[in-house]
């Protein structure tokens, strides 16, 4: 990608949305597209000072998203930028149950760029990856091979709902139910007797589970 032309298109169209008065800045398209507001701002600084620019393809994509134009145009200038994508649909990605548990931390960080991606709509705001559910521990939520949706940027525990959680001494992530009253906390929710997970050290919360998606 050329990310010297595609900082040009988004200052540019900046430009444009701020002379017709949308207040709209490099920080806020940002948060808007990723969920950070430093996503735009870290690239024009690594242009400005003439270093690479850690951009991926579905960075791109997600701000191509939230400015309303076609990805095609954005990263190529190819194309009509008034062929939108489909409203409220956005790209996530597909990322392993390994992956899952490296980002338990805080501060964890992968690059999803060779994850695969798949498209769901009308999510809020927020920094999402989908998992295949692999088990019966979740059955009356989510049978085994649907695909969860899960924001990573919500992680406060409430009582009744469904997170992917992390083992801090393993690095094993599982998908449960959180109840306050049991132990260990995060239990499963499945029409057979399965037992709750065992974890080594504290369980770290990854992020919330929003959806259940399954084909049929």
């Amino acid at each position: 990608m050329d990310m010297l032309a595609i900082l040009a298109r988004i200052e540019a169209w900046i430009a444009d949305r701020r002379g017709s008065g949308d207040m709209v800045t490099v920080s806020s398209l940002g948060k808007r597209a990723t969920g950070s507001p430093d996503t735009i701002r870290n690239w024009i600084r690594s242009r400005d000072a003439g270093q690479r620019i850690g951009a991926t393809a579905l960075k791109v994509e997600q701000v191509a998203h939230a400015m309303g134009v076609s990805a095609e145009w954005l990263i190529a200038g190819e194309g009509d930028p008034r062929a939108l994508p489909v409203p409220g649909v956005d790209p996530v990605p597909l990322i392993s149950w390994v992956s899952a548990g490296q980002l338990a931390e805080q501060d964890g960080i992968i690059d999803f760029e060779n994850f695969p991606r798949i498209y769901v709509a009308d999510l809020p705001p927020g920094r999402w990856i989908a998992l295949r559910v692999d088990g019966n521990s979740m059955n009356k939520i989510s049978p085994h091979d649907s695909v969860i949706i899960v924001n990573m940027n919500d992680r406060g525990l409430v009582s009744g709902k469904c997170y992917v959680v992390a083992d801090e001494a393993t690095g094993e992530a599982t998908y449960k139910a959180y109840d306050p009253k049991a132990d260990p906390p995060f239990q499963p929710r499945s029409y057979l007797p399965i037992d709750p997970p065992k974890f080594v050290g504290p369980a770290l919360v990854v992020g919330r589970v929003h959806r259940t998606m399954l084909d049929l």
